[in-house]
């Protein structure tokens, strides 16, 4: 078996080495050798493999709902609206590929005896979908704040 060690290894404009000093490896970009947008990651175990790209969450977004509706912070995620109570319209910044997506939500509430309530989505385009939040009797209600993932094809 051949062996290849190196200290150093710079890009080719001679800039700083691409390899840490833990043996890790600096990069900006990652793309596919046979397909630019599919990498493969061995899974658990060493006999699966995983679509990186499939097993990345596409956008999140933490609303503040307590007082004025806000987001404390977000990926992928242009704008929301204020819909009425436990309604929200989150508006993505890049799109979906297709409105077959999946957004899973939680909320949280100051002094709730349960603080993980039903979430579900409808109005669903690949551009935006709405968010409810409804409390333990089924109504919808505002809570302290609104934590919605999306995963899916972007397009």
């Amino acid at each position: 078996m051949s062996k290849i060690q190196v200290t150093n290894i710079n890009d080719l404009s001679d800039n700083a080495s691409l390899v840490t000093q833990n043996g890790g490896i600096k990069t900006d970009k990652l793309t596919g050798k046979t397909t630019a947008g599919s990498i493969l990651v061995t899974g658990e175990g060493n006999s699966t493999t995983t679509n990186l790209q499939q097993g990345l969450m596409k956008s999140w977004v933490n609303i503040d709902i307590a007082g004025t509706v806000s987001v404390n912070d977000s990926l992928n995620v242009g704008s929301i609206t204020d819909g009425g109570a436990g309604v929200f319209n989150v508006v993505l910044s890049n799109n979906m590929n297709n409105n077959t997506y999946s957004s899973v939500g939680v909320v949280d509430g100051t002094g709730l005896t349960i603080n993980c309530h039903t979430c579900q989505t409808d109005g669903r385009t690949t551009s935006q979908y709405r968010a409810y939040s409804f409390n333990g009797s089924g109504t919808a209600t505002d809570f302290t704040c609104l934590l919605y993932q999306t995963a899916g094809d972007l397009a």
